[in-house]
């Protein structure tokens, strides 16, 4: 017999049914939606296209179902509203809308292959031969109404109309051969000043929970008024794009245009193209509306003083915000208007890999029922989550609301940041623990967005490798960097925050001789920011970077502040730290032609 989920997981039993019968409601039609539908083609070209799923890279099988089961027997039903999205060209009824997480696990267990439950009640998925995002098949329209805004070249390649609607109207055409789909409603954005509807169109029960996840779920009462979306995703990824389309690389695709507010996902399914092409969006329309998106974390103190972290991946943003004696505003995304911040979703986004309940007890906690765990290694008999292995990929994730969180904050708003903390991973044990910046400085290393790669991390690695990421988001930025970067100072500026650069990497050489800076270091001094002792601290400027260190900080020993002071091999030291200023100052040639001469400056001097 099948047992279907009730919230929050318990099991409901019934003894006649011997077979899973899945079956939405069907919907009566609803005025048609403003988008312009576009022709859908007859039966025989719709049987050539399931014949050519076969071919899709994207790794995933649904099982079919049974049409003709006696209905009486079993139903999995959306409790919503009548509903149709034959405005989009898509003529399928039997939809699942906002659907509750119960019926979208029963979903994904009963079509989805590979799907299964962890002991601690979260939902494990695969999500097929892509395991993480594909940003050199990204593609922008280069249409008339934003070709002017948009820094073109290898972030924000371009992609011609007609290209984008052949991939449009290829995802079209797939999700028209499948025997229901799933949407999702949601807002971008805990301001309701600023915030966009979010419309997901998707095949998969685990895109459309990844996605209730991480947008801000309408209440009743918004998504019975909820109307035309601001952007509409087709996802398509269990279908291949066309490699033979012109601005294909592959055939995988995550196209956006801006003009008819639509992004398309073909040949991939990995959720994370959903997740940051929402943030793509809002790195784009906020800066028109006159706000700074950011990617970023933020927690919030119990006197209101917020502070935000900019750090790329393995720098510690997550860690280091997810912290016992503050709130978390948001771990991934926000914006600063000119009210403060808020928190652009509606759940977090977690790495897995090495986790364990010692370390991030906030996030280990956080992966129970609702929540969405993919390519993970797991034991069969106990279906306990083995975080260590890397067999599938070193990209495990989580995705889970984020009220799953103790101390979220929520709504996800918080004041004027009084601190900014940029995050770097410096593997060559060059830069200081902690050093206080001039705005100067602060835009040339967040337009720099530096850590480091260390052997091992990935294939072909032997030797620390420097990572430059503008803004620490290149892969979702739009406008050219110099844009955040000017914006982000003028905030500063205008708020009074202080701004901090803390390294989490090597003390006492680069990797290999030197080792990595105690957690409880760097938490000693972001403790010490957070109440002010720092930044009464005497600082001393460093060579060639000319940083500001403080030479003191309560719990840190001195020795390790000033980074010279800690290697053995000084001469090591100076020429490491001469091969890392080139790599600087060379990275920087991108930028500066729209970079102020004191922004310039602002770097390391040789």
């Amino acid at each position: 017999s099948r047992s279907p989920f009730t919230a929050p997981g318990a099991l409901t039993f019934t003894s006649f049914s011997l077979f899973v019968h899945l079956t939405p409601m069907s919907f009566a039609p609803s005025p048609k939606l403003s988008a312009q539908p576009l022709p859908v083609h007859g039966a025989g070209f719709h049987d050539s296209l399931s014949r050519a799923l076969s071919s899709s890279t994207a790794g995933h099988h649904s099982t079919p179902i049974d049409n003709d089961h006696d209905h009486k027997k079993f139903h999995l039903e959306s409790d919503v509203d009548k509903f149709d999205i034959e405005g989009y060209g898509i003529n399928i009824h039997r939809i699942f809308r906002n659907a509750a997480v119960p019926i979208l696990y029963e979903q994904a267990l009963a079509r989805e292959a590979g799907s299964t439950l962890t002991s601690s009640g979260a939902l494990m998925t695969r999500s097929g031969a892509k395991t993480g995002r594909c940003p050199k098949d990204k593609r922008v329209v280069d249409e008339e109404t934003t070709s002017g805004d948009v820094w073109w070249g290898p972030v924000n390649m371009k992609l011609d109309d007609l290209s984008f609607m052949i991939n449009r109207e290829r995802a079209v055409d797939y999700l028209n051969t499948r025997d229901q789909l799933y949407v999702v409603d949601g807002f971008a954005g805990w301001d309701t000043e600023y915030r966009l509807k979010i419309r997901v169109i998707c095949e998969r029960a685990y895109h459309a929970l990844f996605m209730r996840n991480m947008l801000i779920k309408p209440t009743a009462e918004e998504l019975a008024s909820f109307g035309d979306p601001d952007y509409v995703i087709y996802n398509a990824g269990g279908f291949p794009a066309n490699r033979y389309t012109k601005g294909m690389s592959s055939s995988s695709s995550v196209s956006i245009h801006f003009g008819r507010q639509e992004m398309v996902i073909l040949g991939t399914q990995y959720a994370g193209e959903m997740k940051k092409g929402v943030l793509t969006l809002m790195m784009y329309l906020m800066p028109k509306r006159g706000v700074l998106p950011l990617h970023s974390s933020a927690n919030e103190g119990k006197d209101g003083d917020v502070t935000l972290f900019f750090g790329l991946s393995g720098t510690g943003k997550t860690t280091l915000s997810a912290d016992p004696n503050r709130q978390l505003i948001g771990d991934d995304e926000h914006v600063w208007t000119e009210k403060g911040v808020f928190n652009i979703e509606g759940g977090c986004y977690a790495k897995c890999i090495n986790l364990t309940r010692e370390k991030e007890p906030e996030i280990f906690d956080a992966i129970r029922f609702g929540s969405v765990l993919e390519n993970v290694v797991f034991d069969e008999n106990t279906r306990e989550v083995n975080y260590d292995d890397v067999s599938i990929t070193e990209n495990t994730r989580c995705a889970y609301p984020l009220e799953f969180i103790n101390n979220a904050k929520i709504p996800a708003l918080g004041v004027h940041p009084r601190n900014i903390i940029m995050l770097t991973c410096d593997a060559f044990g060059v830069l200081p623990p902690v050093s206080r910046l001039t705005y100067d400085q602060v835009m040339y290393h967040f337009i720099s967005g530096y850590t480091s790669k260390t052997p091992g991390t990935e294939v072909g690695i032997v030797e620390p490798t420097a990572t430059f990421s503008s803004c620490y988001a290149q892969p979702f930025i739009v406008w050219h960097p110099t844009k955040y970067a000017e914006m982000l100072a003028e905030k500063l500026s205008k708020h009074g925050s202080t701004a901090w650069l803390i390294n989490t990497g090597w003390v006492g050489g680069k990797f290999g001789t030197g080792k990595r800076i105690a957690l409880k270091y760097t938490r000693a001094m972001v403790d010490a920011i957070h109440n002010g002792t720092l930044e009464k601290v005497a600082t001393e400027a460093m060579p060639v970077f000319g940083l500001q260190v403080p030479v003191s900080c309560p719990g840190v020993p001195s020795e390790v502040l000033m980074p010279r002071n800690s290697w053995a091999d000084k001469g090591a030291y100076d020429a490491t730290l001469t091969k890392l200023a080139n790599m600087f100052t060379e990275n920087f040639k991108l930028y500066q032609d729209k970079a102020t001469d004191t922004v310039k400056a602002a770097g390391p001097r040789l």
